[in-house]
């Protein structure tokens, strides 16, 4: 079961959304898709689903087109919530749940599954307006998966929840990509699908201008940090060879560097100076590689 997007356009008018997207999203996998406002995240998950219409290329599932017939192997967490405030939970599930082709004590059992795993059993027949904005977003994610889908996928599902909802979602979503979801899901948030994510996608104004496997994409783009804690000043490296760029700390430096090299260079330089508490080389994150890929636009 792979999710196929071959050479994907959408316009609107004049402004083009989705630019010559292509990917091949792993069954079974979780895949993330990075990007800022407007990057064309959005468009490219209502496309998948068939709620637009691209104008170039073509979307597949398992080697066809998403329809409503398959709306029953679909699950959709949009970014815009859509309950139906004056419903009780109960009543929201049971009527989303028939729409996926479910029967009432099929919901059912799923539900109360779901509110106990969310700690919230009490919601059951409380109305949606009654809840608050967290707890609204854990029935919106409940409805999305209670029909245990092939295919989820997550719309910034993350925003708006504190940090302690944000680890029982992600571990929910790490739950069902184990039991065999494939899972797609956007998020500004780079720790989150640096955590999750195998593979993945940065879009700018509609474009890839990053994608692959997470090794791949930290493997390319070639510089590494390197965090220092001394107990002597260090700004002498902000003019050192193969230092990109260097980030005064309070217990030291932040270096951006560009190769294994010149770190053993640095450890070298450092040598009888004073006393060196870390000396830490690390892989580049994901939000370097969006600053250096899309920041600039924004100068």
């Amino acid at each position: 079961m792979t999710l196929l997007l071959e050479n994907v356009t959408k316009r609107f008018g004049k402004h083009t959304a989705v630019n010559h997207l292509s990917l091949k999203i792993p069954e079974k996998e979780m895949f993330g898709f990075l990007g800022g406002n407007g990057a064309g995240k959005t468009t490219t998950f209502r496309m998948i689903l068939g709620l637009l219409d691209a104008t170039e290329g073509s979307i597949t599932w398992n080697g066809e087109p998403i329809n409503y017939d398959k709306s029953h192997v679909i699950g959709y967490l949009p970014e815009e919530r859509g309950l139906y405030p004056k419903l009780t939970v109960k009543e929201q599930l049971i009527y989303l749940g028939k729409l996926r082709g479910m029967n009432k004590n099929d919901v059912l059992t799923e539900l109360d599954s779901w509110l106990e795993r969310f700690k919230v059993p009490e919601y059951l027949n409380k109305k949606v307006e009654e809840l608050s904005k967290g707890n609204q977003q854990k029935i919106q994610f409940i409805s999305a998966v209670i029909h245990k889908p092939e295919l989820l996928i997550l719309d910034e599902p993350f925003s708006g929840l504190d940090p302690i909802n944000v680890e029982m979602l992600k571990e929910a979503v790490v739950d069902l990509k184990e039991q065999g979801t494939s899972i797609v899901f956007s998020s500004h948030q780079m720790d989150h699908v640096e955590e999750m994510c195998k593979h993945l996608c940065i879009l700018h104004k509609g474009s890839p201008v990053v994608q692959g496997s997470l090794r791949e994409v930290k493997e390319s783009f070639g510089k590494k940090n390197l965090v220092v804690h001394a107990a002597f000043p260090l700004e002498f490296l902000r003019d050192y060879r193969g230092v990109v760029s260097y980030k005064k700390t309070t217990e030291g430096c932040e270096l951006q560097i560009e190769n294994e090299e010149v770190s053993q260079e640095i450890f070298a330089a450092l040598q009888g100076k004073g006393f060196i508490r870390k000396f830490d080389l690390e892989e580049p994150s994901l939000n370097d590689i969006f600053i250096e890929k899309v920041g600039a636009s924004y100068e």
